[in-house]
């Protein structure tokens, strides 16, 4: 039979203050938070007095906000739940097809909405987003409080690549962004809501966020440029801060970007 690894919460100067310990096994996309060692397997962890699981599950790496489903022992449990010596642990990320209706759900909201804030450090998603036509609330100057003030009273998911912004217990709602391209970033985004029938692209401002409307070439002739004119007809211009779009060069790189986003 395959060693259980452990591992242990220690105090300062590294004295052991365990008690007792519980096994946890993580599964799917859980397992990109762990260190590799645990990945993909059954480990033992040891317990520091009365500790809920979700402290637990957050002390591991893991945000509270990429976990729907949680059994201890076999039966369900919220995040409440108060670790007990011996128990077994699974944790389950968020469900696509799977009916799990007659267990604990983890949030009272599905996580289906599609209307999002973004934090400052993922700007060029926020870009490639929009132009994908999804609603994203973006301000550089948002502190980590308000950004979860503005996803609790709007009902936004929260995209982030700060696990700790995550871990914050007013958090509902969230999604950690994964190491790689934009495009691919993006596109994890798109995979893990199932918004490829959602995406509205080039519909959305990418500067404001606000939706565009069809202009007529003449309504807006004073404000393109000569060339612009004379090779493009078709103009759309954004509701809020009238900006002016057309398909130019700047068109066709956020194109190819898009089309890679949503081919399967």
């Amino acid at each position: 039979m395959e060693k259980v690894p452990i591992i242990k919460n220690e105090g300062e100067g590294g004295e052991d203050w365990s008690m007792s310990e519980a096994i946890f096994r993580f599964y799917e996309e859980l397992n990109d938070f762990l260190t590799p060692r645990f990945r993909k397997r059954a480990f033992r962890s040891d317990l520091k007095g009365r500790q809920s699981v979700k402290d637990r599950i957050e002390s591991l790496g893991v945000p509270h906000t990429e976990v729907d489903l949680i059994l201890v022992n076999g039966k369900s449990v919220d995040f409440n739940y108060i670790l007990r010596d011996g128990d077994q642990i699974s944790v389950y990320p968020v469900f696509e097809t799977l009916n799990i209706k007659n267990i604990t759900r983890l949030r009272e909201i599905p996580l289906r909405k599609t209307r999002f804030v973004a934090d400052i450090n993922i700007r060029d998603i926020v870009t490639l987003m929009r132009a994908l036509g999804f609603d994203v609330y973006y301000d550089p100057l948002l502190s980590p409080a308000e950004i979860i003030r503005v996803s609790r009273e709007e009902e936004r998911i929260i995209l982030t690549k700060s696990r700790k912004l995550l871990k914050f217990k007013d958090v509902t709602h969230g999604i950690f962004i994964r190491p790689g391209t934009v495009v691919q970033q993006t596109r994890g985004i798109v995979d893990f809501l199932t918004l490829r029938d959602a995406a509205r692209p080039f519909s959305r401002c990418l500067r404001c966020n606000s939706t565009l409307i069809k202009v007529r070439k003449e309504d807006v002739i004073e404000r393109i440029p000569p060339k612009t004119r004379a090779l493009c007809s078709e103009y759309s211009c954004c509701r809020r801060c009238d900006k002016i779009y057309w398909k130019g060069t700047h068109y066709t790189k956020i194109k190819r970007m898009v089309d890679w986003v949503l081919n399967e």
